[in-house]
This record gives structure tokens, C-alpha cells and sequence, in this order.
């Protein structure tokens, strides 16, 4: 199927951005992707993470106002697990590039993301960081050839596996309503905008690789090559897959047995709850019931309870992780370093106005 969506308007990449959520099997597609040169696709920035920073930049119309913001952005990247092959970013040079467009922080991802491409003489462009589904719209308004790529998985499946990842909750319940929200923004992206986007389950991608890369292929406008079909190819996939135990799978071929591993992860209450919280979209996208999916959901204090034991379990993690994986530890701490002592800066020139005006008064 080929895109009708607007063509490229420029020489740059078309973007892409892969949708909806973390852990639905996104960097097995994104490695074997790679192998074709008109496509790139780095390590996220999982710019999701900075979102709640964004206030404290203020008027982005002021240049001093946006070009800190490139300053932190660009900070970003540079903290990033998994580094960006030969590419250094200059923040000034990045913010006199944009500075007389449309002022958004996606904008300056993407011209980061851009430049990478360039650099690599890619013909599109791809950023992995599926949560940035709820500012589609958005993005849309910045690139006008804007394409998107929604990866289905399992909810019950993914599900199981976002428990074991800090990024997430330690919560089944918490984790099925963030991965009903991001289905539910993906459907609703996709009846306004049905040509823009390419819809593929994971579990097809596992029964037949090549099948469903072509479809892609076709929808973004790039040759399948057959060494797509053997990520033990890829120089990243063996780099990252040694990097955390969350992507130690990513150096092997999928494995079909563990398309149903989430039966002997989650307790039976668990998957109704599950089936509950996601039934609409699993009905749309041909996923069988294993329960009735009727339980009963927890009220808002139930669910207050939940997020403080998930809190609880994600500190023990983080102490888990640092004893017994110090790197995957150390670098994804000082991303979360990073982020923090952004939110420390910004906010002290509002904690100084606010006391000088106590003073004042």
C-alpha cells in the first residue's frame, strides 16, 4: 500500500513517527528497518519525558525563552542511553536554523532528528518515541508530509512485559489504562487522518517477518531488503541487546512461543482486568478473550493506592537495577538526572520572583 498522503515538500526526509507505546516489540522492527540506507532511525529521545518541563520555558516568542530550550533539548540527546552515531549538535547553530519558524519543542526534535537523517542520507526518517502519539496533531501542523506507524501488540502481552520496565508502572491495571489512552488517541488519529497511517500487529510480525516489513516498506516508500530478515546483522541490535535486559531479545528472530508467555506472568484476575480496560480495541483489532472482561475497576482512591505501591516497587527497582546491572543503572539514571536538575533550573527563576514579591510585600 502506498501513502496518499502529500508528498515530501522539500529535499529534507520525510518524517515518521512510530505509534503508540513502549513495549509493543518497536525496536525489532526499527533494527531490521535499518538496514535499508534511505531510511534512519536513532535511539529515541522519548520527548514524552520533557513534556511536563515545558511550561517552565514560558513564551517561546522570546529567543532567549526558545534558545534555552534548544540549549536543554539538545542536552537531551547528548544524555541518551544509546548515543546518535557521529552526530554533535550545536545549539546555536540548531536555533538560528528554526528560530523564524513555528516555535515547538517538536520542532526542534525533529530538526535534530532531520539533521541525523541528512546526515545519513536517508530518505525518511523515523523517531521511536511512540507516546508522542497525543501531539500528532501538532506535528502534523509543523510537517505537512507527516506519516505514522501503529504497532499493535497483545494488550494482555504488553502489558506483562511494562510491569518489568521502570518506564512504566508496576501496576497491571495502571498499565492497561495507559495502553487504552494510546490506542484510543491512535483510532482517533486514524479516522481523521486514515491515509497517514499504517497499522500492523506485532503478533503478524512475528508469524511471518517478511510479510509485514514489506507493507511497511511500501507504505514509506523503501526497497525490503532480504538482510532485513536477519537482525543478527545489525552492529546496533548486538550493541543495545547488552545494554539492559529489557533488549536482550532484540540480537535474535522473534520467537513465536512467547506471543502467549503472558499466561504464566499475570494472575487470572489480572488478565480480565486487562480485558476489561482494553475489550473495544481488542475486538477491533482481532485479539480473542481468554475471561468475560467484566471486572470490576478500581474507584479513584482504589487507584491512588495502586499508584503509591507502584511508586514503591519502581524505587525498589532502581535499587534492583543498580546492584545488579550498574551500566543499564548508570545510564539510564543520568538521563533521569538530567531531566531533574533541568526542572531544578527552570524553576528557580520563579522561585526568586515569587520571593522577592513576599519581600515586597
Amino acid at each position: 500500500m502506498k501513502p496518499l498522503a502529500p508528498p515530501p515538500s522539500s529535499s529534507r526526509p520525510r518524517p515518521l513517527l512510530m505509534v503508540p507505546l513502549r513495549r509493543c516489540g518497536s525496536h525489532a522492527l526499527r533494527l531490521r528497518l535499518n538496514f535499508n540506507r534511505d531510511f534512519y532511525s536513532p535511539y529515541p529521545l522519548h520527548i514524552v519525558d520533557f513534556m511536563p518541563l515545558l511550561p517552565l520555558y514560558g513564551d517561546l516568542s522570546e529567543d532567549r525563552r526558545y534558545f534555552q530550550l534548544v540549549v536543554d533539548v539538545v542536552g537531551l540527546q547528548a544524555a541518551s542511553m544509546v548515543k546518535w552515531p557521529d552526530m554533535v549538535f550545536d545549539p546555536v547553530e540548531v536555533f538560528e536554523s528554526i528560530r523564524t519558524q513555528p516555535r515547538s519543542v517538536h520542532r526542534v526534535v525533529w530538526e535534530l532528528l532531520l539533521r541525523a537523517g541528512e546526515k545519513h542520507q536517508a530518505r525518511v526518517v523515523m523517531d521511536k518515541s511512540l507516546d508522542s502519539v497525543h501531539y500528532a496533531e501538532e506535528l502534523m501542523a509543523l510537517f505537512p508530509d507527516f506519516l505514522f506507524l501503529n504497532v499493535v501488540r497483545d494488550p494482555r502481552a504488553q502489558v506483562a512485559s511494562m510491569n518489568r520496565a521502570i518506564i512504566h508502572d508496576f501496576d497491571s491495571t495502571l498499565n492497561a489504562m495507559t495502553w487504552q489512552a494510546a490506542h484510543a488517541a491512535t483510532r482517533s488519529l486514524i479516522e481523521r487522518h486514515p491515509t497517514r497511517v499504517l497499522t500492523i500487529r506485532f503478533e503478524d510480525f512475528i508469524t511471518d517477518q517478511e510479510q509485514v516489513l514489506r507493507r511497511i516498506c511500501d507504505f514509506i516508500g523503501i526497497d525490503f531488503l532480504p538482510q532485513m530478515l536477519d537482525v543478527s546483522g545489525s552492529a546496533e541490535a548486538q550493541q543495545i541487546s547488552g545494554m539492559s535486559d529489557l533488549w536482550a531479545s532484540n540480537r535474535f528472530a522473534p520467537i513465536a512461543a512467547n506471543r502467549d508467555k503472558f499466561k504464566s506472568q499475570l494472575r487470572a484476575e489480572e488478565i480480565e482486568a486487562i480485558e476489561t480496560l482494553t475489550q473495544d480495541h481488542m475486538r477491533h483489532y482481532g485479539y480473542e478473550f481468554m475471561t468475560p472482561a467484566a471486572a470490576r475497576l478500581p474507584e479513584p482512591a482504589a487507584l491512588a493506592q495502586l499508584a503509591t505501591r507502584s511508586a514503591q516497587a519502581r524505587a525498589q527497582a532502581w535499587t534492583h537495577l543498580e546492584q545488579e546491572r550498574f551500566m543499564d543503572y548508570s545510564t539510564r539514571r543520568f538521563r533521569a538526572d538530567y531531566l531533574a536538575r533541568l526542572q531544578s533550573l527552570r524553576e528557580a527563576p520563579a522561585r526568586r520572583a515569587a520571593s522577592t514579591a513576599a519581600e515586597v510585600l
